[in-house]
C-alpha cells in the first residue's frame, strides 16, 4: 500500500503552481496507478460560510468539529487529538478530475484550524526543532505564516496515525511543497523512517528568489554571482551575508535531512546548492512540472486565432497580422516590462515590412472583477483599451505595469498592447465587445507567441501552455521548462522555442562577484534593450504567415507538448524519486545543536 501524503497551502484551492502540479499528477493515468492512497494536509484558512465550502467544489465533508459533523468511524480519536492540541480538524474527500486523461481522483483532505494552538505543545514542538535541526522559531514566532505551518505538523502525523495511513507494508512518505511541509516533515523524521519517509518538493528556493526580485540587478546578477560563487566553494550567505532574518531560510535549508529533494528546475538544484553545501551530495532529482499535451488541426488554431484577431478589430479598428501574448500573474518575478522592451524593436520590423501586431497581457493582482463593472468600465471609457485608477479598475501593481503600456502605445503605430486586468477571457468576464463564441482557451489556442521572460521562474508551466497549439514560446534561459524543453527536443533547437538569455554580460562589464553585485537599473536597462532587439529579430523571423507555417508549428508543438506531459513526469521523475526515498537505507539524520 503506497501513501502519499502532500502537505501544503493549495490542499482546497489551486492558487498557483503546486495547485497546477497537484492536479496533474493526481489526474495522471501513471501516478494514479503507482499509488494508491494520496492525502492532502494543509492548514484551514478561514471557519466562514457553511461546511459544503470547507473542501472547496468538489469536496465532501466527512468530518468537522466546526460544523458538528461528528459520525466519523475516527470521531474519536480526532476529538482526542483536538483537544489534546486545541485545534478544530476538517476532514474529507475532494474530487479531481481531467477530461483529457478521464481519469478522476479522490484524495483524502485534512485541515486545521490552528488559531488557537496549545501553547505548550507548540513550545515543545519548536524545542525539539531546536534540539534536532538547529531551527530558531522564536525569531519567527510574529510570522503567521511560519506560526501556522509549525501548528499543524504534529496534529496532522496524529491524524495520520489515526486514520491509517502508517499501518501499509511501506512507510508512508511525506512530500512537503515548499517550505510550508517542511515542520511537518520533520516531525516526520523525528517519528522515525519505520513510518515515515519525506522527500522536499523544491518548487523555488524562496531565499533566491528573494534575493533576484530584491536586486536591482534581478537575474542578470545573480546567476553570474552563482556561477562564480560554486568556482569558489561559496555559499548564499557567504556572498550575501546571513540570510536567517527570513523565516523560509532556515525551513528550506533543513531539508537537507529529508530523504529526497525534488527540484522543478535544473537552477533549483543549483540554487540549493548555492543554499548550503550538504546538497551538493545530498540526494536530489530532477521533477519537471508536466504541460498540457493537447492534439488540434490548424483549422482550430486558426479559428481561434481569428476570434483573437476579431477582439483585436472591435477593439482597436484593425486585425494584426501577429497575434501575441502573456498569461501570467502580476508579479515582479515575472518581468512583464521585458515584453515591452522586445515590442519596442518589435514595432520597427512590423514598420519595415507593413505589419501590424497586438500584444494581449492577461495579468491582474486582484480577484475577478464582476461583469456589471466590466460592463460600466467598458461603456464609461472603453476597458480594456482604456484604464482607471482605484476600484473597480486598476490596483496600485496594476497602475504600475499600465503607465508603461500607455508610454507604448502612445509611441507606437503597427503595433499595441491591450492590458486585461481580468482571469477569464470569454463574453461574460471581459465584456460585450469580445466575440460571442470566444472562450478562454482561445488564447492559448490561437496564439502566435507567448511571453515568459520571467527573472526568477523555478518552472514555468504558463509559459509552455501554448506549445503544444502551436505557439512559440518566449522564455528566459533560468525558467525551468527550458531544460525540460531541451531534453524533450533531444538538445535541438526548435522553431517553436525562443530563449531569451539576460544573464550574457557581453554589453556590458561583467568582472566579479563585487562588481556584479553593483550591477544597477541603468546597466540592466541597457542590456535589456541589446537582448530584446535579438529576441524581436528572432521573432519576426519566425512568427508564420502562410496555412502550411502554421501547420508546422501545429505538429511541432505537439510533439514537444507529449514529451512534457504529466504521464512522463509521473514515470521519469516523481515516481523514480517516491521510490528513491523509501528506498533510501539510512536516512539523512540531524545533528543536535550544543547546549
Amino acid at each position: 500500500m503506497k501513501t502519499v501524503v502532500h502537505v501544503t497551502h493549495e490542499a482546497v484551492q489551486k492558487i498557483g503552481g503546486i495547485g497546477a502540479v497537484l492536479h496533474g499528477l493526481l489526474t495522471s493515468r501513471t501516478y494514479s496507478a503507482a499509488v494508491d492512497r494520496d492525502i492532502l494536509l494543509g492548514p484551514l484558512f478561514t471557519t466562514d460560510g457553511p461546511a459544503s465550502s470547507r473542501l472547496g467544489g468538489n469536496g465532501e465533508v466527512l468530518y468537522s468539529s466546526i460544523d458538528g459533523i461528528v459520525g466519523h468511524p475516527q470521531a474519536q480519536q480526532f476529538a482526542e487529538i483536538e483537544r489534546k492540541y486545541n485545534v478544530s480538524i476538517v476532514y474529507g474527500r475532494k474530487t479531481f478530475f481531467d477530461p483529457a486523461t478521464g481519469v478522476r481522483a479522490n484524495p483524502e483532505v485534512i485541515l486545521f484550524d490552528v488559531r488557537r494552538f496549545d501553547q505548550y505543545q507548540i513550545n515543545s514542538f519548536k524545542a525539539r526543532l531546536f534540539e534536532r535541526f538547529q531551527i530558531e522559531s522564536n525569531k519567527y514566532e510574529h510570522v503567521w505564516d511560519y506560526e501556522q505551518y509549525c501548528r499543524i505538523a504534529e496534529p496532522g502525523l496524529e491524524v495520520l496515525h489515526a486514520i491509517g495511513a502508517c499501518a501499509g507494508h511501506e512507510p508512508a512518505v511525506i512530500v512537503s511543497h515548499e517550505y510550508m511541509g517542511m515542520p511537518t516533515a520533520l516531525a516526520a523524521i523525528m517519528q522515525g523512517p519505520e513510518l515515515f519517509r519525506t522527500i522536499f518538493y523544491a518548487h523555488e528556493v524562496a531565499t533566491m528568489r528573494r534575493l533576484v526580485e530584491d536586486h536591482p540587478g534581478h537575474d542578470t546578477m545573480f546567476y553570474n554571482v552563482l556561477e562564480q560563487a560554486h568556482v569558489q566553494g561559496a555559499t548564499v550567505e557567504d556572498v550575501f551575508g546571513s540570510q536567517d532574518f527570513f523565516y523560509k531560510h532556515p525551513l528550506v535549508r533543513a531539508a537537507q535531512y529529508c530523504d529526497n529533494v525534488f527540484a522543478v528546475g535544473d537552477y533549483v538544484i543549483k540554487e540549493l546548492q548555492f543554499l548550503d553545501k550538504a546538497f551538493d551530495s545530498h540526494a536530489t532529482n530532477l521533477a519537471y512540472n508536466g504541460v498540457p499535451a493537447f492534439k488540434i488541426s490548424v483549422e482550430e488554431k486558426l479559428a481561434s486565432r481569428g476570434r483573437l484577431q476579431q477582439y483585436c478589430q472591435n477593439l482597436l479598428g484593425y486585425s494584426p497580422d501577429h497575434v501575441l501574448t502573456h498569461v501570467t500573474r502580476l508579479v515582479r518575478s515575472k518581468g512583464l516590462w521585458r515584453d515591452i522592451r522586445v515590442l519596442e524593436q518589435f514595432e520597427k520590423l512590423c514598420r519595415k515590412e507593413n505589419r501590424t501586431a497586438v500584444l494581449f497581457v492577461l495579468s491582474t493582482e486582484s480577484v475577478g472583477r464582476r461583469s456589471d463593472d466590466i460592463l460600466n468600465m467598458e461603456a464609461d471609457y472603453k476597458w480594456p483599451v482604456a484604464h482607471r485608477e482605484g476600484h473597480p479598475d486598476l490596483t496600485g501593481g496594476e497602475a504600475a505595469f499600465y503607465a508603461g503600456v500607455q508610454e507604448f502605445n502612445a509611441r507606437s503605430r503597427n503595433c499595441k498592447i491591450v492590458y486585461m486586468n481580468q482571469f477569464g477571457f470569454d463574453r461574460k468576464t471581459c465584456g460585450s465587445r469580445m466575440p460571442a463564441e470566444m472562450e478562454f482557451m482561445d488564447i492559448r489556442k490561437g496564439s502566435d507567441a507567448e511571453f515568459g521572460q520571467s527573472i526568477y521562474e523555478p518552472f514555468g508551466i504558463a509559459q509552455v501552455e501554448p506549445i503544444s497549439f502551436g505557439g512559440i514560446c518566449v522564455f528566459t534561459n533560468v525558467c525551468g521548462c527550458a531544460g525540460f524543453v531541451r531534453h524533450a527536443a533531444g538538445g535541438k533547437p526548435s522553431p517553436n522555442i525562443i530563449e531569451a538569455d539576460y544573464t550574457k554580460l557581453d554589453a556590458i562589464k561583467g568582472g566579479d562577484i563585487e562588481d556584479l553585485l553593483k550591477l544597477d537599473r541603468a546597466k540592466r536597462d541597457y542590456l535589456e534593450t541589446c537582448i530584446g532587439k535579438d529576441i524581436a529579430d528572432e521573432l519576426f523571423k519566425r512568427l508564420p504567415v502562410t496555412r502550411e507555417q502554421f501547420a508546422g508549428f501545429v505538429e511541432r508543438g505537439y510533439e514537444l507538448a507529449r514529451k512534457m506531459s504529466w504521464e512522463v513526469v509521473a514515470r521519469d521523475y516523481v515516481l523514480p524519486g517516491i521510490g528513491r526515498a523509501l528506498e533510501r537505507k539510512q536516512p539523512a539524520k540531524a545533528v543536535k545543536a550544543a547546549v
